[in-house]
């Protein structure tokens, strides 16, 4: 089952680990996209709210950990790699290890589901990037395609719904908000090869998972966790913004369904666990945050699940949604600089 590959390599975000990592991390993130120096000053407080450790690395070891048995019993004997777009352990140090291990040929799960610039094609970018550094030698990556309406996917964060839901159970109007990573509108535009891809992929994801859910339950989608410079237009509304018009339709509790990221992420505990958590309070609802899909057994499997239809084109495409995916994005699909895989 693995002679197209000869190693998988998890690709992250990464996070810094101590405190002396947050504005290092920040930097690296920042590069190149003008975030204002007081916007970044803001964000490493809320990671030293944190002792300075984002959750993010923790959680990728536990994924890998849990991943490597599963792998095993389906006769799958990749050997996995983990490399991050934004910290240690960096792309181009995993690559490197990777060329010097003998590896010729990868695949590369991304934890973003999602297609846009910052959730897919600056994947690809910095991949493309962490070859060039490598050199000669520099493993082949191939990315797996999106999985936003895996069953793997859309199980866990319904199951983590209903859970949520039901500590509302005293609660007579209830709204289910599902919220993801805000991007500048530009960058939704491109998302895509006709563009727009992120949001219709995201509103098929909440869809699935309120109608797994909560059949006939109102649901919104709403962003959260913008970056940019105040001048340049996101996508709206921020979950704060959109709490605060709740009260007024009759809402009395809300259940918020963090379905843009796989893991309790720094944006999910700071930007819903403590700062929407505030706001619902100051607004006087009852507010539960559901969880997300972490090391689920059913989203360890998807990626066994996708990694198997990789390897045998045979293999049936576990698929609930309608939109296209692919293996291999178009050229310049996403407003990517590069067009190599």
């Amino acid at each position: 089952m693995t002679a197209a590959y000869d190693a998988l390599i998890l690709v992250s975000f990464g996070g810094p680990e101590g405190p002396a990592d947050v504005m290092p991390f920040l930097r690296n993130v920042a590069r190149g996209r003008n975030i204002p120096e007081n916007r970044l000053a803001a964000v490493a407080e809320h990671y030293q709210h944190f002792g300075g450790v984002s959750p993010i690395n923790g959680q990728c070891r536990q994924l890998l950990a849990a991943l490597r048995p599963v792998l095993d019993e389906a006769g799958i004997t990749l050997p996995l790699y983990w490399g991050n777009r934004n910290w240690h352990p960096m792309l181009a140090d995993t690559l490197r290890q990777m060329r010097d291990d003998g590896v010729r040929r990868a695949l590369a799960f991304v934890t973003s589901p999602f297609g846009s610039y910052s959730s897919c094609g600056q994947y690809l970018d910095d991949i493309a990037a962490a070859r060039a550094e490598v050199g000669p030698g520099a493993p082949e990556i191939d990315k797996i395609r999106h999985y936003h309406d895996h069953p793997g996917y859309i199980e866990p964060h319904a199951e983590a719904v209903r859970s949520a839901l039901a500590q509302l159970s005293d609660v007579e109007h209830v709204r289910l908000v599902f919220t993801a990573h805000s991007v500048p509108l530009t960058m939704e535009q491109k998302s895509g090869p006709e563009g727009g891809r992120y949001t219709a992929m995201l509103r098929e994801t909440a869809s699935l998972v309120a109608e797994a859910a909560a059949p006939g339950l109102t649901w919104d989608l709403v962003w959260q966790s913008r970056s940019g410079p105040p001048h340049v237009p996101w996508l709206e509304p921020d979950i704060n913004d959109h709490l605060a018009t709740l009260p007024a339709a009759g809402v009395q509790g809300v259940v918020v369904s963090p379905i843009g990221f796989i893991s309790d992420h720094l944006e999910v505990v700071w930007d819903l666990d403590t700062e929407a958590a505030q706001t619902a309070r100051d607004l006087g609802l009852r507010y539960v945050r559901a969880a997300t899909p972490g090391t689920d057994p059913r989203f360890v499997a998807m990626i066994r699940d996708l990694i198997r239809e990789r390897l045998d084109p045979s293999v049936p495409r576990a698929r609930l949604g309608t939109l296209p995916v692919w293996d291999t994005c178009p050229a310049g699909c996403c407003g990517r600089r590069s067009d190599g895989p």
